[in-house]
């Protein structure tokens, strides 16, 4: 499953990553967009960033553009918007496409995945969520209306914690 640690990626600001630069820690892959109604879940995710970061977990943020044209700002926008409106401090990372011809190939991994009903494929909407273990396997996914301090989450992060 270390496959996803090999998936070429892009930081916000341009440059060159992958998952490998997270390699040993729980991660929360979610797909997020600045002008969606599920938007103030970004005060979640950076609450359990701020809770469980010391514990070896970090949220990776995925803009995207696809739902209803709800990503439509540059980097510099998105980034702004991030960290002035909801103080976000987790990795954020270029605008992709999470499903369709085009879709990031992070993504084509990703959503092989099942939720909890046992259905696999596409992300439905912004804000989808995938924890993926200090390993690189994708060990859940949870739907875009799953708080991020949803107690179906922050037990599956708790139960998957390195150490």
């Amino acid at each position: 499953m270390a496959k996803l640690y090999d998936i070429p990626l892009r930081t916000l600001e341009g440059e060159d990553s992958s998952l490998d630069a997270f390699r040993g820690k729980l991660l929360l892959v979610v797909n997020v967009a600045s002008r969606c109604g599920l938007t103030p879940q970004y005060a979640g995710l950076e609450k359990l960033q701020q809770r469980y970061a010391e514990r070896g977990f970090t949220v990776l943020g995925f803009p995207c553009n696809q739902f209803a044209g709800q990503e439509p700002g540059s980097a510099e926008e998105i980034r702004t918007f991030c960290s002035a409106t909801y103080g976000v401090t987790f990795p954020m990372f270029e605008r992709i496409e999470v499903r369709g011809s085009d879709q990031h190939p992070l993504y084509a991994e990703l959503t092989a995945t099942a939720d909890a009903k046992g259905e696999a494929g596409d992300v439905q909407w912004n804000f989808e969520k995938f924890l993926v273990s200090p390993e690189g396997e994708t060990v859940g996914r949870f739907r875009p209306r799953t708080e991020p301090e949803g107690e179906e989450l922050v037990a599956a992060i708790e139960a998957h914690l390195p150490g």
